[in-house]
């Protein structure tokens, strides 16, 4: 797998077609979320990379985790069915075109300057690539989850 950097203006542009590519009635390949809980689930996590999402992190987490911090950007595929976050479960019913809508503005949002200084959380400092590369590897799991 080759991780793009979200943050390319290239990549960027195949995000956003790919996004766009997904209907009410794209069926997941895997998982437990529809395409709704999906796209709000999509959100959180670049919004904790602008700093306008707060994820909490115990103290064996924020001890253990950076140890695995290169999994949020290499070049090796999430696996199927990888934990998540409690703050980013979506088990509510969500309304597609209002998530696909907000999803599609952040992603354009994302830039080098709306990117928070402060530290991840859990797996401590990430530089610019870094998070660009995070976001574009967690998309791309999940676009292909549905299919695109």
């Amino acid at each position: 797998m080759i991780v793009k950097n979200l943050l390319d203006p290239e990549a960027k542009r195949e995000i956003i077609a790919r996004i766009n590519r997904l209907t009410p009635t794209s069926k997941r390949e895997w998982g437990k979320m529809d395409i709704g809980q999906m796209l709000a689930h999509c959100k959180l996590p670049m919004l904790a990379s602008m700093g306008k999402h707060q994820i909490k992190a115990g103290f064996v987490k924020r001890l253990i985790f950076p140890l695995f911090k290169s999994l949020l950007y290499n070049d090796k595929p999430y696996k199927k069915g990888t934990p998540t976050d409690p703050s980013y479960v979506q088990s509510e019913q969500k309304e597609f075109e209002k998530e696909k809508n907000e999803l599609l503005a952040i992603v354009d949002a994302f830039t080098e300057d709306s990117i928070t200084k402060l530290p991840h959380p859990v797996f401590g400092k990430l530089t610019i690539e870094q998070w660009g590369k995070a976001n574009w590897k967690h998309l791309d799991h999940h676009l292909t989850q549905f299919g695109e």
